[in-house]
């Protein structure tokens, strides 16, 4: 039987390379509601230092990085990149690497009209999940740069933890 990695106890923080660090930096910060807290860069190397500590082509400059942090926790690491290979279009939910942050409302109405009013794009209206998430509701939406985000409110709690604290 194998055993987790000794000491992990939390989420530190999440990387999202973006094509506009401003842009990405607004929706952070006025969307969000983030807290902007340091940048950092340029980043390049004359050798193979990319490649081997980030699996990047070794010609790629990280030109800067700006740190978020929400509700005084998830830290967001935003990287504006220049690579020869780049790809700019984002993975969908269904690609390999395909991802998505999920952010906790608490009335999902009022966020969903919020987005909506600033015109972001939400995936048709919330949905009311079932078994043992019942008690949850979830919307997709995208960032400008078209990363997928969710929201998700269960103010009352979701089946699974009622049963579970029962």
């Amino acid at each position: 039987m194998t055993k987790p990695i000794p000491g992990l106890t939390r989420v530190d923080h999440f990387g999202v390379t973006v094509p506009d660090l401003e842009q990405a930096r607004e929706f952070f910060v006025d969307v969000l509601g983030c807290e902007y807290m340091y940048s950092l860069g340029p980043f390049q190397h004359d050798d193979d230092w990319m490649s081997r500590h980030l699996a990047v082509a070794d010609d790629t400059v990280m030109r800067r990085l700006h740190f978020f942090r929400l509700g005084g926790q998830a830290i967001f690491e935003v990287f504006v990149y220049e690579a020869a290979d780049q790809v700019t279009t984002p993975p969908r939910n269904s690609d390999v690497g395909g991802h998505h942050v999920a952010l906790y409302v608490e009335d999902l109405d009022a966020a969903v009209a919020d987005l909506r009013r600033r015109g972001l794009r939400v995936l048709g209206e919330p949905t009311v999940s079932k078994g043992p998430s019942e008690g949850q509701r979830w919307v997709y939406f995208f960032a400008p740069w078209g990363m997928q985000f969710e929201l998700v409110s269960y103010p009352g709690g979701k089946a699974f933890d009622r049963r579970h604290h029962a």
